[in-house]
């Protein structure tokens, strides 16, 4: 007969209906794919102001903690649904899925894989997107302004002065809201942007074929052909400009695995403290959680607990600061 201890060990196995639901809608699709899942959720729709919602170095210990065990042999598909985030740190996570899983990738983005988001989806061997999907611009950000528009208003300016010196004045308070150094940064950074999607089209979704690629790199990666850093491309957009896009509603049974699934993240990210979930089909999971703040009297509220395997359940109260956690699955 099970103890006290083993009993708390199986509700803690089992999870809150958001864990059971996620666990049964991964184990799904691994079943129709037959192939490894890693689903790469954030919350940054539902959690404003969390700066680690975007893709950072802590994500690639999730993507080590939830491909530990697996296959690698079976390809992977990864579901992403991410706002982007720092190069250096995608750089990085694309490197290691490489080292594990070869060219055998496949990204479906249920609804949006932005920016840094887009970079990793280049770098797979096809991307899944439906009529809701949406990849973006991969153009650099420098403190929130884009690299190439810093350039282009320096070179408008010096154009201007060079023509008429009494606009000094006027570019002068503008120019100088920027630091030393900054026009080499945003080269920098440009350049690093391409150069990494570039070698990544190359090697897997578009070998050998250049010309193509240096079209996609001038749809995402001018500034002054995309006009918005957050502007939304469609499947058809990405399809027409040489991406190789697959259509999610052209397999039925994978669109509603993919979309059920999609589903269940939302109303994870929304019920509960968790603003980033990476977890495999084995149920492996690394999440990150907001700490809860519980002024005097407060209302603890009507959210279920989330419970990890292996961890003891967390009571989720109605109120975040920007702190964080990480959550994973002890050995």
């Amino acid at each position: 007969m099970p103890n006290w201890h083993d009993v708390l060990n199986e509700l803690q196995q089992m999870g809150s209906p958001f864990d059971v639901l996620r666990r049964k809608y991964i184990k799904n699709l691994h079943e129709i794919t037959k192939r490894n899942i890693i689903c790469y959720y954030s919350g940054w729709l539902q959690k404003k102001g969390i700066e680690e919602v975007a893709v950072n170095d802590s994500d690639k210990n999730g993507l080590m903690t939830v491909i530990n065990g697996l296959d690698v042999s079976k390809g992977l598909d990864l579901i992403l649904h991410t706002p982007g985030g720092d190069t250096a740190a995608t750089e990085s996570i694309v490197d290691y899925l490489y080292k594990k899983f070869g060219d055998d990738i496949r990204c479906f983005v249920p609804q949006m894989a932005m920016s840094a988001g887009t970079m990793i989806a280049c770098a797979c061997k096809e991307i899944w997107m439906g009529k809701q999907s949406s990849l973006g611009p991969i153009d650099p950000q420098y403190r929130g302004l884009p690299a190439h528009a810093i350039i282009e208003e320096f070179e408008r300016a010096s154009t201007a002065i060079k023509n008429d010196p009494r606009l000094i004045p006027v570019w002068q308070p503008i120019i100088a809201k920027y630091t030393p150094a900054l026009l080499g940064e945003c080269e920098k950074a440009i350049s690093w942007s391409n150069e990494m999607v570039k070698e990544w089209l190359s090697r897997n979704m578009l070998k050998n074929n250049t010309s193509i690629i240096d079209n996609i790199l001038l749809e995402l990666g001018d500034h002054s052909v995309n006009l918005a850093h957050n502007r939304h491309l469609s499947a058809e957009k990405c399809h027409s400009i040489g991406l190789n896009i697959k259509d999610l509603e052209s397999d039925q049974e994978i669109q509603d695995a993919v979309l059920s699934m999609h589903h269940i993240y939302f109303h994870t990210l929304n019920a509960t403290p968790s603003f980033k979930i990476i977890e495999n089909h084995n149920g492996i999971a690394f999440i990150q959680q907001v700490h809860m703040m519980m002024p005097g009297n407060m209302n603890m509220g009507n959210f279920p607990p989330v419970n990890l395997p292996l961890q003891s359940p967390i009571n989720p109260l109605p109120q975040y600061n920007n702190d964080f956690e990480d959550i994973s699955p002890q050995e």
